[in-house]
């Protein structure tokens, strides 16, 4: 069989066991964040993903509402309580002048039943994006400058921030800057993985439990690159990250986080941490930190990760699906994380 009638025949079987009945599928402890689909699948809208997530079992979502209007956010809030699901927002910080568009966005993701909004200071990755010391300071003074802005609305809203460590601030850093910005309105969407990006050590993250509002669970892997080592998220089980014991932590501190998975299929991600240009915004960080995160990859490393990249689209989303499936799992049941 060549590989067009391999296809022909898989999508033809899918086709079938879609048409047949089958139980609800149990509730898992665990939501699913957008991005966990990356460029693997795409969505018409909020209401599309609450519908995909729930036939999987997920508990609830993260995502931006692909539409502000009040009447579109309610129906999201109907439909996620149709589902006994949860809704957490997804929004854009505030530019200079930008203070009415965030406005809207707290105000629909209210309407949509969300009581916390996620967003990151950087989208970017802070090693790829800052050339030298002085630019990233510069991104230091200007998001001091946007959460300024914010939390004076989150507060008159009532609208909780829950701020990603987003392969920007060290673990040290994120604390910095929640205690430079306290307000009950302002908390952490903690990552279990973003920070081995930038040398962290894997259990370093319990450190913003006490933060924790919102989550995005994750294992990650990672193997040997000449220029440092390369990571990717993986099932729960098969990284070197103590999901359980991240998510022991936070319930001990803060009972009412939600967790949500953020298992992004992709290819692994490359942390040049062996080059000069990768130290550039890192002065006060020694070689005791790039010696631990080499040790890790000797020691737990795996010598071969996938390339999503090279197969089909349709693989591509069977894989990102077979993934949430695997970690939605290890949400359900009695020995549940």
């Amino acid at each position: 069989m060549n590989r067009r009638d391999f296809l022909l025949a898989s999508s033809a079987a899918v086709a079938s066991r879609a048409l047949a009945a089958s139980p609800p599928v149990q509730k898992s402890n665990f939501g699913v964040c957008i991005y966990s689909y990356g460029g693997t699948r795409k969505f018409a809208d909020t209401l599309a993903f609450l519908d995909h997530c729930n036939s999987m079992g997920a508990a609830g979502i993260q995502m931006q509402l692909t539409s502000l209007d009040l009447p579109f956010a309610e129906k999201v809030k109907a439909k996620a309580a149709e589902y006994g699901m949860y809704y957490e927002g997804i929004v854009t910080l505030p530019k200079p002048g930008g203070e009415d568009d965030f406005e809207k966005q707290l105000e629909s993701a209210k309407a949509a039943g969300a009581r916390l909004v996620r967003s990151a200071c950087l989208g970017t990755r802070r090693y790829e994006t800052f050339k030298d010391l002085a630019a990233w300071q510069q991104f230091v003074t200007d998001s001091d400058a946007t959460l300024d802005r914010a939390v004076p609305l989150l507060e008159k809203h009532q609208m909780v921030l829950a701020l990603e460590n987003h392969k920007d601030w060290t673990i040290d850093e994120m604390q910095s800057v929640q205690h430079r910005h306290k307000s009950d309105y302002l908390g952490v969407c903690l990552d279990f993985g973003n920070n081995l990006a930038l040398l962290d050590a894997p259990d370093a993250v319990m450190r913003l439990a006490p933060f924790a509002v919102s989550t995005h669970v994750k294992d990650i892997a990672v193997g040997p690159d000449p220029m440092g080592f390369r990571m990717a998220e993986v099932p729960i089980g098969m990284g070197v990250v103590d999901v359980r014991g991240i998510v022991q932590a936070v319930r001990r501190v803060k009972p009412d986080t939600r967790f949500t998975l953020e298992m992004i299929t992709r290819d692994p991600l490359l942390i040049p941490c062996t080059t000069d240009a990768y130290w550039a915004t890192f002065p006060d960080r020694g070689g005791v930190y790039l010696a631990r995160a080499l040790s890790l990859v000797r020691e737990r490393g795996k010598t071969w990760m996938e390339r999503v990249s090279q197969e089909a689209p349709y693989y591509q989303q069977k894989i990102a699906d077979d993934n949430l499936k695997l970690c939605l799992d290890a949400g359900r049941g009695p020995l549940a994380i």
